[in-house]
């Protein structure tokens, strides 16, 4: 394979040279930008489907493969747990090897990884190849930005970044309607199987059309043991997020691993200033604008994935609605991601990146506020205008926090800032399923009693009542198959009434984050080095 490079103006502390009067740009299909963002928008949609469509799936495995309700959920926690640890040092392989190379490997990896869980006859299989998942995902994910940072000139970057935005947002939302079809019409394995012509087609189109980019200063050596002290620090953060829920705050359990992590990062840290190539340059961090980004990022997902985490339940157990319907009722907000992120990358071309994202974070307040107003007979229409309105804000933070991470990041560290940006997505769903399940589990603690009292039931034992708590956080009414039906319906509305309140006061949380971040976007700016791959050529 020819050595190729990327040569591109100069941004500051860039480590790219100019294009010289002489050098030749890249011809015909070969590094074609727009075609480039095709093939990988192709494996991002992979990596992205895979993280909700699987959730539908999880009954259907759990009973052909007669698993535990603990083994069907490390099918999803292996998975994150794979590529949250993960993120960052894949970024520096694509670094280091070149972005192209490691998009394919991580596309190859994933689709075969995919293709072996459908093949699987036992659940500790599936859940092995999820984690041979995660990580394949991790090496695809931040080599996707890398590329399309390299290969757009500044002016239509944002644009690309828009509607690289909209399949993430297109393909999460989706999974759910696409999961409940497959299994419903074909079965379980099919959710696998389809990623496995997806996979041929972008690696056809990837061998095709990318053009390999590696920056003149790229890092030519590991950093091993900061490898070793980033994953088991994000390990112990990620696990202890993971593991919350079911240990609860209070333990000491949790707050070991909390405690660990936070060693792990000091230590981190301090190699980082000792290494001669560190694994994430901690000068990075001085640039208060990129910084801004990574913590709006995590405001971001933890606002919108602990949300969206107990709509679901809302939709399906509230509303008694078939996963593919729940799916449906959410098509305003993946509708108004994929109309609203290519929209928002030309406001932030035109506009600079502050106004879209803290106005974004504002419309996500809003809709967060609405979302806490749901009752259990509130109308599609209301709902519907919730969901586009969440949809809405969120686009245009989707891609204004990924160009201000990658933009203000040296050509040279653009995977390592890829990673970064989908480190802190993976960390804030997480905080935000964890967090905003507390708050919940709380709320739900604390009315359930009274509102069960309140209504005449029979009285509970503490068993029954933590049994029945457990039930109703989730939206399910705790009724037994021999309970008389007015007992039953008295059970239910009680059940459901408890479970809107704390999915109320959930929301109200995801709000007050979304308010936050407004004033975090105000602290982001265009990024400094993203000419760096305005021109391209080829050695």
């Amino acid at each position: 394979m020819t050595s190729q490079t990327t040569v591109g103006t100069p941004g500051p502390g860039d480590g790219t040279q100019a294009t010289p009067p002489g050098a030749t740009p890249a011809k015909g299909l070969r590094g074609h930008p727009w075609l480039t963002l095709v093939t990988v928008a192709v494996g991002v949609m992979m990596v992205a489907l895979d993280g909700t469509i699987v959730a539908i799936a999880n009954p259907a495995i759990q009973k052909d493969l007669s698993a535990t309700f603990a083994e069907v959920q490390w099918i999803t926690n292996g998975y994150f747990l794979a590529l949250a640890v993960a993120l960052i040092t894949a970024g520096k392989l694509g670094d280091r090897f070149g972005h192209r190379q490691t998009f394919l490997i991580g596309v190859v990896g994933f689709a075969a990884a995919s293709g072996a869980i459908g093949l699987s006859s036992s659940i500790a299989l599936v859940v092995t190849f999820r984690v041979l998942q995660g990580l394949f995902g991790a090496l695809l994910m931040p080599a996707a930005l890398g590329l399309l940072r390299a290969t757009f000139p500044a002016e239509k970057l944002n644009m690309a970044i828009g509607i690289w935005g909209m399949v993430i947002g297109a393909s999460t939302a989706g999974g759910p309607i696409l999961g409940g079809v497959l299994v419903e019409h074909v079965n379980w394995q099919s959710v696998f199987f389809i990623n496995v012509p997806v996979g041929v087609l972008a690696v056809v189109l990837g061998v095709w059309i990318l053009l390999d980019h590696r920056a003149e200063n790229a890092p030519r050596s590991f950093d091993v043991l900061g490898i070793a002290l980033l994953s088991a620090a994000m390990f112990c953060l990620v696990w202890a997020l993971i593991k919350a829920p079911e240990w609860g705050w209070g333990d000491g359990r949790t707050w070991a691993f909390i405690a660990a992590s936070a060693v792990g990062f000091a230590l981190f840290s301090f190699w980082e200033t000792k290494v001669k190539e560190p694994l994430v340059p901690l000068g990075l961090f001085r640039s208060v604008p990129l910084s801004a980004g990574v913590v709006l990022m995590v405001l971001m997902a933890i606002a919108f994935m602990g949300g969206l985490f107990f709509v679901t339940f809302y939709l399906q157990n509230v509303h008694g609605m078939s996963p593919v319907d729940a799916g449906l009722h959410l098509l305003p907000l993946t509708g108004m991601m994929i109309v609203g992120s290519p929209l928002a990358g030309v406001m932030i071309t035109k506009f600079g990146p502050r106004l879209p994202l803290a106005g974004g974070m504002a419309l996500t307040a809003i809709a967060m506020y609405g979302m806490s107003t749901l009752q259990a007979d509130t109308g599609s229409g209301i709902m519907s205008v919730w969901f586009a309105l969440l949809g809405l804000g969120l686009a245009p933070v989707m891609v204004g926090a990924t160009e201000v991470i990658v933009g203000n990041a040296p050509m040279e560290l653009s995977g390592v800032a890829g990673g970064l940006q989908q480190a802190a997505m993976q960390i804030g769903g997480s905080l935000g399923t964890a967090v905003l399940g507390a708050v919940m589990a709380s709320k739900v603690d604390n009315d359930l009693p009274g509102n069960w009292k309140e209504a005449g039931l029979p009285q509970l034992t503490p068993e029954q009542l933590d049994q029945a708590s457990e039930a109703v956080q989730v939206g399910v009414a705790p009724v037994a198959p021999d309970t008389p039906g007015p007992i039953a319906a008295k059970i239910t509305e009680v059940a459901h009434d408890t479970f809107i309140s704390g999915m109320g006061l959930a929301s109200l949380v995801a709000a007050g984050v979304a308010a936050v971040a407004v004033l975090v976007a105000f602290l982001t700016k265009r990024g400094e080095n993203a000419e760096a791959g305005a021109g391209v050529g080829h050695i």
